[in-house]
Protein backbone atom coordinates (compact mmCIF):
# COMPACT_ATOMS: atom_id res chain seq x y z
CA UNK A 1 0.00 0.00 0.00
CA UNK A 2 1.14 3.33 -0.92
CA UNK A 3 2.11 5.73 1.54
CA UNK A 4 0.24 9.50 1.44
CA UNK A 5 3.48 10.99 0.75
CA UNK A 6 4.37 8.30 -2.00
CA UNK A 7 0.66 8.45 -3.24
CA UNK A 8 1.52 12.61 -3.82
CA UNK A 9 4.63 11.68 -5.22
CA UNK A 10 3.43 9.44 -8.19
CA UNK A 11 0.47 11.53 -9.08
CA UNK A 12 3.35 14.90 -8.99
CA UNK A 13 4.87 12.73 -11.48
CA UNK A 14 2.06 12.76 -13.74
CA UNK A 15 2.50 16.71 -13.98
CA UNK A 16 -1.68 17.95 -12.74
CA UNK A 17 -2.31 16.32 -9.13
CA UNK A 18 -5.18 14.41 -9.35
CA UNK A 19 -8.23 15.64 -7.03
CA UNK A 20 -7.51 12.86 -4.36
CA UNK A 21 -3.77 14.04 -4.33
CA UNK A 22 -4.72 17.86 -3.90
CA UNK A 23 -7.28 16.84 -0.85
CA UNK A 24 -3.95 14.82 0.72
CA UNK A 25 -1.84 17.74 0.24
CA UNK A 26 -4.35 20.16 1.69
CA UNK A 27 -4.61 19.18 5.22
CA UNK A 28 -5.03 23.10 6.24
CA UNK A 29 -6.28 26.46 4.43
CA UNK A 30 -3.92 26.92 1.16
CA UNK A 31 -5.64 30.34 0.51
CA UNK A 32 -3.01 31.81 3.72
CA UNK A 33 -1.63 34.61 1.56
CA UNK A 34 -5.39 36.21 0.22
CA UNK A 35 -6.50 37.08 -3.25
CA UNK A 36 -5.35 39.99 -5.73
CA UNK A 37 -6.39 41.09 -9.09
CA UNK A 38 -4.58 43.63 -11.24
CA UNK A 39 -3.46 45.02 -14.68
CA UNK A 40 -6.66 45.83 -15.21
CA UNK A 41 -7.62 47.07 -18.86
CA UNK A 42 -11.04 47.63 -20.57
CA UNK A 43 -12.21 44.02 -21.03
CA UNK A 44 -9.79 42.42 -19.15
CA UNK A 45 -8.05 41.86 -15.82
CA UNK A 46 -5.98 38.96 -14.30
CA UNK A 47 -6.88 37.46 -10.92
CA UNK A 48 -4.42 36.18 -8.36
CA UNK A 49 -4.10 34.22 -5.40
CA UNK A 50 -0.68 31.52 -4.74
CA UNK A 51 -1.91 27.92 -2.90
CA UNK A 52 0.54 28.30 0.72
CA UNK A 53 -0.35 26.05 3.65
CA UNK A 54 2.64 26.44 4.91
CA UNK A 55 3.68 30.22 4.55
CA UNK A 56 6.73 30.84 5.66
CA UNK A 57 8.15 27.18 4.80
CA UNK A 58 8.32 27.62 1.13
CA UNK A 59 4.71 27.39 0.67
CA UNK A 60 4.15 23.92 1.67
CA UNK A 61 2.92 22.27 -1.65
CA UNK A 62 4.30 19.24 -3.05
CA UNK A 63 5.44 19.20 -6.46
CA UNK A 64 3.12 19.31 -9.46
CA UNK A 65 0.23 21.49 -10.63
CA UNK A 66 -2.86 22.31 -8.81
CA UNK A 67 -6.25 22.66 -10.77
CA UNK A 68 -8.23 25.94 -8.73
CA UNK A 69 -11.52 26.94 -9.26
CA UNK A 70 -13.34 30.09 -9.88
CA UNK A 71 -16.04 32.27 -9.81
CA UNK A 72 -16.93 35.75 -11.16
CA UNK A 73 -20.07 37.91 -10.45
CA UNK A 74 -21.31 40.67 -11.26
CA UNK A 75 -22.46 42.45 -8.00
CA UNK A 76 -21.18 42.00 -4.11
CA UNK A 77 -24.28 39.30 -3.07
CA UNK A 78 -22.80 37.02 -5.75
CA UNK A 79 -26.41 36.71 -7.11
CA UNK A 80 -25.54 37.48 -10.98
CA UNK A 81 -22.72 34.84 -11.96
CA UNK A 82 -20.58 36.23 -15.19
CA UNK A 83 -17.78 33.14 -15.45
CA UNK A 84 -16.62 30.11 -13.73
CA UNK A 85 -14.04 27.44 -14.53
CA UNK A 86 -10.41 26.31 -13.77
CA UNK A 87 -6.94 28.05 -13.51
CA UNK A 88 -3.62 26.19 -12.61
CA UNK A 89 -1.66 27.00 -9.81
CA UNK A 90 1.85 25.92 -11.58
CA UNK A 91 4.29 24.60 -9.27
CA UNK A 92 7.11 25.93 -11.53
CA UNK A 93 5.79 29.66 -10.26
CA UNK A 94 5.68 28.77 -6.53
CA UNK A 95 1.60 27.31 -7.21
CA UNK A 96 0.40 30.68 -7.84
CA UNK A 97 -2.48 31.55 -10.34
CA UNK A 98 -1.86 34.23 -12.87
CA UNK A 99 -5.69 33.86 -14.69
CA UNK A 100 -6.54 36.84 -17.27
CA UNK A 101 -9.88 37.79 -17.39
CA UNK A 102 -11.10 38.58 -20.58
CA UNK A 103 -14.12 39.28 -22.59
CA UNK A 104 -15.48 41.95 -19.37
CA UNK A 105 -17.41 45.13 -20.29
CA UNK A 106 -14.77 48.33 -19.41
CA UNK A 107 -15.63 50.48 -16.40
CA UNK A 108 -17.61 48.26 -14.34
CA UNK A 109 -16.95 45.97 -10.73
CA UNK A 110 -16.66 42.28 -10.69
CA UNK A 111 -16.39 39.84 -7.70
CA UNK A 112 -14.17 36.79 -7.92
CA UNK A 113 -13.46 34.27 -5.18
CA UNK A 114 -11.11 31.00 -5.65
CA UNK A 115 -11.93 27.70 -4.33
CA UNK A 116 -9.70 23.94 -3.93
CA UNK A 117 -9.75 20.91 -2.01
CA UNK A 118 -12.45 22.26 -0.02
CA UNK A 119 -11.41 25.41 1.01
CA UNK A 120 -12.33 29.09 -0.57
CA UNK A 121 -11.36 32.60 -0.24
CA UNK A 122 -13.45 35.50 0.74
CA UNK A 123 -15.25 37.58 -2.00
CA UNK A 124 -12.69 39.96 -3.86
CA UNK A 125 -13.67 42.97 -5.63
CA UNK A 126 -11.70 44.47 -8.66
CA UNK A 127 -12.71 46.91 -11.72
CA UNK A 128 -12.16 46.99 -15.76
CA UNK A 129 -10.41 50.62 -16.64
CA UNK A 130 -12.65 52.56 -19.13
CA UNK A 131 -12.13 56.21 -21.09
CA UNK A 132 -15.29 57.21 -20.33
CA UNK A 133 -15.37 57.07 -16.98
CA UNK A 134 -16.06 60.93 -15.58
CA UNK A 135 -14.29 60.17 -12.09
CA UNK A 136 -11.63 57.91 -11.09
CA UNK A 137 -9.79 57.19 -7.98
CA UNK A 138 -6.89 56.41 -7.41
CA UNK A 139 -4.31 55.42 -4.55
CA UNK A 140 -0.41 55.82 -4.28
CA UNK A 141 1.58 53.22 -1.65
CA UNK A 142 5.23 52.43 -1.08
CA UNK A 143 7.47 51.76 1.54
CA UNK A 144 5.88 49.17 3.75
CA UNK A 145 8.77 47.78 6.18
CA UNK A 146 7.23 44.89 7.87
CA UNK A 147 9.06 45.32 11.32
CA UNK A 148 9.02 49.05 12.22
CA UNK A 149 5.25 49.34 12.28
CA UNK A 150 1.45 48.00 11.09
CA UNK A 151 -0.49 48.27 7.79
CA UNK A 152 -3.79 50.70 9.44
CA UNK A 153 -2.89 52.62 5.78
CA UNK A 154 -3.76 49.53 4.29
CA UNK A 155 -6.93 49.29 6.17
CA UNK A 156 -8.01 52.80 5.30
CA UNK A 157 -7.37 52.62 1.39
CA UNK A 158 -9.28 49.37 1.34
CA UNK A 159 -12.30 50.64 3.24
CA UNK A 160 -12.13 53.86 -0.15
CA UNK A 161 -12.33 51.21 -2.50
CA UNK A 162 -10.02 53.14 -5.28
CA UNK A 163 -10.25 52.22 -8.59
CA UNK A 164 -6.63 51.21 -8.75
CA UNK A 165 -4.41 51.26 -6.38
CA UNK A 166 -0.40 51.54 -8.15
CA UNK A 167 2.43 50.42 -5.73
CA UNK A 168 5.76 52.07 -6.31
CA UNK A 169 7.95 49.77 -4.79
CA UNK A 170 9.78 48.98 -1.33
CA UNK A 171 6.72 46.20 -1.18
CA UNK A 172 9.34 44.14 1.09
CA UNK A 173 12.26 44.82 3.11
CA UNK A 174 15.27 42.31 1.81
CA UNK A 175 16.59 42.58 5.54
CA UNK A 176 17.39 40.28 8.41
CA UNK A 177 15.37 39.84 11.47
CA UNK A 178 16.06 43.22 14.12
CA UNK A 179 15.72 42.35 17.57
CA UNK A 180 12.18 43.26 19.34
CA UNK A 181 11.47 46.75 20.89
CA UNK A 182 12.14 49.97 21.14
CA UNK A 183 15.64 51.35 20.57
CA UNK A 184 17.73 54.94 19.88
CA UNK A 185 19.91 55.64 17.52
CA UNK A 186 22.03 58.97 16.29
CA UNK A 187 21.25 59.44 12.03
CA UNK A 188 22.27 61.86 10.43
CA UNK A 189 22.97 64.72 13.35
CA UNK A 190 19.60 63.41 15.17
CA UNK A 191 18.56 61.23 18.11
CA UNK A 192 15.77 58.91 16.54
CA UNK A 193 13.73 56.85 18.19
CA UNK A 194 11.94 53.58 16.69
CA UNK A 195 10.64 50.45 17.50
CA UNK A 196 10.20 46.64 16.02
CA UNK A 197 6.83 45.40 16.36
CA UNK A 198 7.29 42.50 14.36
CA UNK A 199 9.77 40.61 12.76
CA UNK A 200 11.47 39.26 9.72
CA UNK A 201 11.61 35.45 10.11
CA UNK A 202 14.74 33.94 8.28
CA UNK A 203 17.88 35.71 6.47
CA UNK A 204 18.51 38.47 4.68
CA UNK A 205 17.30 37.42 1.07
CA UNK A 206 19.33 36.12 -1.25
CA UNK A 207 18.04 32.58 -2.61
CA UNK A 208 14.19 32.01 -4.39
CA UNK A 209 13.02 30.29 -1.22
CA UNK A 210 14.05 33.04 1.34
CA UNK A 211 12.00 35.68 -1.09
CA UNK A 212 9.04 33.29 -1.34
CA UNK A 213 9.19 33.35 2.19
CA UNK A 214 9.86 37.04 2.78
CA UNK A 215 6.64 37.93 0.23
CA UNK A 216 4.64 35.27 2.34
CA UNK A 217 5.38 37.30 5.42
CA UNK A 218 4.17 40.41 4.33
CA UNK A 219 1.60 38.94 2.29
CA UNK A 220 -0.43 37.08 5.71
CA UNK A 221 -0.93 41.05 7.46
CA UNK A 222 -4.75 40.98 7.30
CA UNK A 223 -5.02 44.71 6.25
CA UNK A 224 -2.44 44.54 3.49
CA UNK A 225 -4.60 41.39 2.20
CA UNK A 226 -7.60 43.60 2.17
CA UNK A 227 -6.21 46.32 0.00
CA UNK A 228 -5.24 43.68 -1.80
CA UNK A 229 -8.93 42.52 -2.61
CA UNK A 230 -10.46 46.13 -2.78
CA UNK A 231 -9.22 47.20 -6.21
CA UNK A 232 -6.88 45.63 -8.71
CA UNK A 233 -3.18 47.20 -8.75
CA UNK A 234 -0.14 47.96 -10.74
CA UNK A 235 2.92 47.40 -9.56
CA UNK A 236 6.65 48.34 -10.17
CA UNK A 237 9.51 47.53 -7.68
CA UNK A 238 12.07 49.91 -6.32
CA UNK A 239 15.24 48.40 -4.72
CA UNK A 240 14.56 46.65 -1.48
CA UNK A 241 12.38 44.17 -3.70
CA UNK A 242 16.12 42.89 -4.39
CA UNK A 243 18.83 44.53 -2.68
CA UNK A 244 19.07 48.32 -1.17
CA UNK A 245 20.00 51.13 -4.23
CA UNK A 246 20.85 48.60 -6.70
CA UNK A 247 20.82 49.46 -10.26
CA UNK A 248 20.68 47.18 -13.02
CA UNK A 249 23.06 44.72 -12.77
CA UNK A 250 25.06 46.82 -9.80
CA UNK A 251 24.04 45.51 -6.56
CA UNK A 252 24.60 48.28 -3.13
CA UNK A 253 27.69 46.49 -2.06
CA UNK A 254 29.61 44.89 -4.91
CA UNK A 255 32.58 44.19 -2.81
CA UNK A 256 30.23 41.44 -1.19
CA UNK A 257 28.77 40.02 -3.98
CA UNK A 258 29.99 38.82 -7.37
CA UNK A 259 28.56 40.22 -10.39
CA UNK A 260 27.44 36.41 -10.76
CA UNK A 261 26.17 36.32 -7.58
CA UNK A 262 24.03 39.36 -8.08
CA UNK A 263 22.54 38.21 -11.29
CA UNK A 264 20.93 35.04 -9.51
CA UNK A 265 20.01 37.32 -7.12
CA UNK A 266 17.81 39.26 -8.99
CA UNK A 267 16.94 36.21 -10.82
CA UNK A 268 15.76 34.61 -7.65
CA UNK A 269 13.74 38.24 -6.83
CA UNK A 270 11.86 38.59 -10.11
CA UNK A 271 10.78 35.18 -10.21
CA UNK A 272 9.46 35.70 -6.51
CA UNK A 273 8.28 39.01 -7.73
CA UNK A 274 6.09 37.75 -9.93
CA UNK A 275 4.96 34.97 -8.13
CA UNK A 276 3.02 37.07 -5.29
CA UNK A 277 1.50 40.02 -7.98
CA UNK A 278 -0.97 39.58 -10.79
CA UNK A 279 0.61 40.56 -13.72
CA UNK A 280 0.41 39.60 -17.30
CA UNK A 281 3.91 37.93 -17.99
CA UNK A 282 6.54 36.23 -16.46
CA UNK A 283 9.83 37.21 -16.31
CA UNK A 284 12.13 36.13 -19.26
CA UNK A 285 15.59 34.26 -18.43
CA UNK A 286 18.73 33.79 -20.76
CA UNK A 287 20.99 31.61 -18.33
CA UNK A 288 21.94 33.91 -15.58
CA UNK A 289 20.43 36.96 -17.10
CA UNK A 290 17.06 38.16 -16.70
CA UNK A 291 14.30 40.73 -16.87
CA UNK A 292 10.37 41.56 -16.22
CA UNK A 293 8.27 43.72 -17.79
CA UNK A 294 6.90 46.03 -15.17
CA UNK A 295 6.65 49.23 -17.01
CA UNK A 296 3.38 50.10 -18.77
CA UNK A 297 0.16 52.80 -19.38
CA UNK A 298 -3.19 52.46 -18.16
CA UNK A 299 -6.38 54.63 -19.01
CA UNK A 300 -8.61 55.48 -16.27
CA UNK A 301 -10.95 57.86 -17.24
CA UNK A 302 -9.77 61.25 -17.59
CA UNK A 303 -6.58 60.20 -16.45
CA UNK A 304 -3.79 58.20 -18.78
CA UNK A 305 -1.25 56.30 -16.20
CA UNK A 306 2.28 55.54 -16.98
CA UNK A 307 3.51 53.88 -14.72
CA UNK A 308 7.69 53.47 -14.88
CA UNK A 309 10.58 50.49 -13.81
CA UNK A 310 13.57 53.31 -13.01
CA UNK A 311 15.59 50.05 -11.66
CA UNK A 312 15.62 47.46 -14.64
CA UNK A 313 17.53 50.12 -17.07
CA UNK A 314 19.11 52.51 -15.15
CA UNK A 315 23.01 53.73 -14.95
CA UNK A 316 24.62 53.04 -11.77
CA UNK A 317 24.80 55.79 -9.31
CA UNK A 318 27.69 58.51 -9.28
CA UNK A 319 29.00 61.01 -7.00
CA UNK A 320 29.64 58.66 -4.15
CA UNK A 321 27.14 58.05 -1.18
CA UNK A 322 26.29 61.25 0.68
CA UNK A 323 22.88 60.92 2.39
CA UNK A 324 20.31 62.02 2.57
CA UNK A 325 21.95 64.56 -0.29
CA UNK A 326 25.61 64.28 -2.42
CA UNK A 327 27.49 67.38 -3.75
CA UNK A 328 26.73 67.53 -7.35
CA UNK A 329 29.86 66.14 -9.60
CA UNK A 330 30.94 65.97 -13.15
CA UNK A 331 30.06 62.65 -13.55
CA UNK A 332 26.04 63.73 -13.80
CA UNK A 333 25.93 65.62 -17.20
CA UNK A 334 26.75 62.66 -18.81
CA UNK A 335 24.46 62.60 -21.36
CA UNK A 336 24.81 58.63 -21.96
CA UNK A 337 23.28 57.67 -18.32
CA UNK A 338 19.72 57.02 -17.78
CA UNK A 339 17.43 55.74 -15.16
CA UNK A 340 15.08 54.36 -17.70
CA UNK A 341 17.22 53.02 -20.61
CA UNK A 342 16.72 54.01 -24.15
CA UNK A 343 14.06 51.55 -25.22
CA UNK A 344 11.35 53.32 -22.24
CA UNK A 345 12.17 56.53 -22.62
CA UNK A 346 11.40 56.17 -26.12
CA UNK A 347 8.20 54.16 -25.00
CA UNK A 348 7.63 57.48 -22.66
CA UNK A 349 8.27 60.04 -24.74
CA UNK A 350 6.12 58.49 -27.95
CA UNK A 351 3.09 57.46 -25.20
CA UNK A 352 3.05 61.39 -23.55
CA UNK A 353 3.32 62.94 -27.35
CA UNK A 354 0.43 60.83 -28.52
CA UNK A 355 -1.92 60.95 -25.64
CA UNK A 356 -5.67 62.51 -25.67
CA UNK A 357 -6.16 62.30 -21.96
CA UNK A 358 -7.24 65.11 -19.69
CA UNK A 359 -4.27 64.60 -17.40
CA UNK A 360 -1.14 62.34 -17.80
CA UNK A 361 0.10 60.77 -14.63
CA UNK A 362 3.17 59.30 -14.32
CA UNK A 363 4.22 56.92 -11.53
CA UNK A 364 7.91 57.32 -10.53
CA UNK A 365 9.89 54.97 -8.00
CA UNK A 366 11.46 57.95 -7.01
CA UNK A 367 11.08 61.79 -7.02
CA UNK A 368 11.23 63.61 -9.93
CA UNK A 369 11.58 66.76 -8.72
CA UNK A 370 14.83 68.22 -7.14
CA UNK A 371 15.40 68.86 -3.64
CA UNK A 372 18.81 70.65 -2.62
CA UNK A 373 19.83 69.98 1.05
CA UNK A 374 22.45 73.22 0.83
CA UNK A 375 21.79 77.05 0.35
CA UNK A 376 22.27 78.67 -3.06
CA UNK A 377 24.33 79.66 -4.76
CA UNK A 378 27.04 76.46 -3.54
CA UNK A 379 26.43 73.76 -6.07
CA UNK A 380 23.63 71.58 -4.92
CA UNK A 381 23.90 68.96 -2.25
CA UNK A 382 21.28 66.23 -4.20
CA UNK A 383 20.33 62.72 -3.33
CA UNK A 384 21.84 60.75 -6.64
CA UNK A 385 19.54 57.44 -6.35
CA UNK A 386 16.60 60.14 -7.64
CA UNK A 387 15.97 62.18 -10.61
CA UNK A 388 18.26 64.37 -9.56
CA UNK A 389 21.19 62.24 -10.09
CA UNK A 390 20.30 61.73 -13.41
CA UNK A 391 20.13 65.34 -14.75
CA UNK A 392 20.22 64.74 -18.94
CA UNK A 393 17.87 61.69 -18.35
CA UNK A 394 15.70 64.04 -16.46
CA UNK A 395 16.08 67.35 -18.92
CA UNK A 396 15.12 64.61 -21.88
CA UNK A 397 11.74 64.29 -20.46
CA UNK A 398 10.91 68.17 -19.00
CA UNK A 399 11.92 68.69 -22.91
CA UNK A 400 9.04 66.13 -23.95
CA UNK A 401 6.73 67.84 -21.22
CA UNK A 402 7.35 71.13 -22.72
CA UNK A 403 5.68 70.46 -26.28
CA UNK A 404 2.47 70.66 -25.17
CA UNK A 405 1.52 67.27 -22.87
CA UNK A 406 -1.70 68.34 -21.03
CA UNK A 407 -1.68 68.31 -17.52
CA UNK A 408 1.54 65.87 -16.63
CA UNK A 409 1.33 65.16 -12.83
CA UNK A 410 3.66 62.86 -11.32
CA UNK A 411 3.25 60.63 -8.77
CA UNK A 412 6.02 59.10 -6.62
CA UNK A 413 7.60 57.10 -3.36
CA UNK A 414 10.56 56.42 -1.98
CA UNK A 415 11.85 58.98 0.68
CA UNK A 416 9.15 58.48 2.81
CA UNK A 417 8.04 62.05 3.09
CA UNK A 418 4.40 63.10 1.19
CA UNK A 419 5.12 66.29 -0.65
CA UNK A 420 3.44 68.58 -3.13
CA UNK A 421 5.64 69.84 -5.68
CA UNK A 422 5.81 71.78 -8.87
CA UNK A 423 8.34 70.91 -12.19
CA UNK A 424 9.73 73.85 -13.77
CA UNK A 425 11.27 73.88 -17.03
CA UNK A 426 14.74 74.08 -15.34
CA UNK A 427 14.39 71.57 -11.98
CA UNK A 428 16.16 74.31 -9.28
CA UNK A 429 14.91 77.26 -10.84
CA UNK A 430 11.42 77.87 -9.23
CA UNK A 431 10.98 81.20 -11.62
CA UNK A 432 10.67 79.05 -14.62
CA UNK A 433 8.06 77.85 -16.56
CA UNK A 434 6.05 75.22 -14.73
CA UNK A 435 5.38 72.02 -16.59
CA UNK A 436 4.09 69.91 -14.03
CA UNK A 437 2.74 68.62 -10.57
CA UNK A 438 4.42 65.97 -8.55
CA UNK A 439 2.59 64.62 -5.17
CA UNK A 440 4.57 62.31 -3.28
CA UNK A 441 3.41 59.76 -1.22
CA UNK A 442 5.08 58.85 2.14
CA UNK A 443 6.00 55.84 3.66
CA UNK A 444 2.76 52.89 4.64
CA UNK A 445 5.32 51.71 7.70
CA UNK A 446 9.03 52.89 6.82
CA UNK A 447 10.35 55.79 8.97
CA UNK A 448 12.09 58.65 7.80
CA UNK A 449 14.95 59.38 10.12
CA UNK A 450 16.10 62.36 7.52
CA UNK A 451 12.63 64.16 8.20
CA UNK A 452 14.04 66.96 10.24
CA UNK A 453 16.82 67.25 6.92
CA UNK A 454 13.96 67.50 4.17
CA UNK A 455 11.95 70.26 6.64
CA UNK A 456 14.92 71.85 6.80
CA UNK A 457 16.26 72.39 3.43
CA UNK A 458 12.39 73.51 2.46
CA UNK A 459 13.78 77.19 2.03
CA UNK A 460 16.18 76.09 -0.15
CA UNK A 461 13.53 74.34 -2.62
CA UNK A 462 10.21 77.21 -3.12
CA UNK A 463 8.86 74.43 -5.50
CA UNK A 464 8.09 72.63 -2.26
CA UNK A 465 4.28 73.68 -1.20
CA UNK A 466 3.85 70.33 1.00
CA UNK A 467 6.10 68.10 2.81
CA UNK A 468 5.50 65.99 5.91
CA UNK A 469 8.52 63.10 6.47
CA UNK A 470 7.31 62.76 9.97
CA UNK A 471 3.94 60.70 9.26
CA UNK A 472 3.03 57.31 8.10
CA UNK A 473 0.47 56.89 5.33
CA UNK A 474 -0.04 57.56 1.31
CA UNK A 475 -1.77 59.63 -1.10
CA UNK A 476 -5.10 58.93 -2.85
CA UNK A 477 -6.17 61.22 -5.76
CA UNK A 478 -9.86 61.69 -7.45
CA UNK A 479 -9.47 62.56 -11.00
CA UNK A 480 -12.13 64.75 -12.91
CA UNK A 481 -11.96 66.23 -16.42
CA UNK A 482 -10.98 69.14 -14.90
CA UNK A 483 -9.77 69.14 -12.00
CA UNK A 484 -7.08 66.51 -10.09
CA UNK A 485 -7.08 66.34 -6.11
CA UNK A 486 -4.47 64.94 -4.20
CA UNK A 487 -5.45 63.93 -0.30
CA UNK A 488 -2.29 63.24 1.80
CA UNK A 489 -3.81 60.41 4.58
CA UNK A 490 -1.74 60.11 7.47
CA UNK A 491 -1.97 57.43 10.48
CA UNK A 492 -1.87 58.66 13.89
CA UNK A 493 -0.48 55.88 15.20
CA UNK A 494 1.42 53.77 13.49
CA UNK A 495 2.52 51.01 15.58
CA UNK A 496 -1.02 49.98 16.26
CA UNK A 497 -2.92 48.54 13.47
CA UNK A 498 -6.68 49.77 14.44
CA UNK A 499 -5.16 53.60 14.62
CA UNK A 500 -7.15 55.89 13.46
CA UNK A 501 -6.62 57.72 9.95
CA UNK A 502 -7.56 61.09 8.80
CA UNK A 503 -6.16 63.50 6.07
CA UNK A 504 -3.32 66.00 6.61
CA UNK A 505 -3.62 67.69 3.46
CA UNK A 506 -6.08 68.21 0.75
CA UNK A 507 -5.10 70.13 -2.46
CA UNK A 508 -5.66 70.04 -6.13
CA UNK A 509 -3.39 71.57 -8.82
CA UNK A 510 -5.07 74.84 -9.22
CA UNK A 511 -4.09 75.57 -6.07
CA UNK A 512 -0.99 75.82 -6.71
Amino acid sequence: MLTRRQFIATAAALGVLPPAAVRAALASNPFTLGVASGSPRDTSVVLWTRLAPEPLNGGGMPPGDVPVRYQVWADAEARRPVREGEALALARWGHSVHLKLEGLEPGREYFYRFAVGGFETPLARTRTTSRDDRAIKLAIASCQHYETNHYAAFRDMASWTPDCVVHVGDYIYEGAPSPLGARTREMFGRTVDFSVVRQHVGPETVTLWDYRNRYALYRTDPHLQAAHAAAPWVVAMDDHEIDNNWAADVPQDPEKQTPLEFRVRRLAALQAYYEHFPLEHPPLALGTDSSLQMYGRWRFGPALLHLLDTRQFRSDQVCGDGFPGAPACAAMEDPARSLLGPAQEAWLAESLTRSDAAYNVIASQVWFSPLRYNAPPAAPELNMDSWDGYGPARRRLLDVLGRGVAEPVFISGDWHCAAAMTVHEDPLDATTRTLAHEFAGTSIATPCPWAHRVTEARSHNPHVRYVNGDRRGYARFVVEPRQFTAQFRVVEAPQDPASRVATDLEIRTRDF
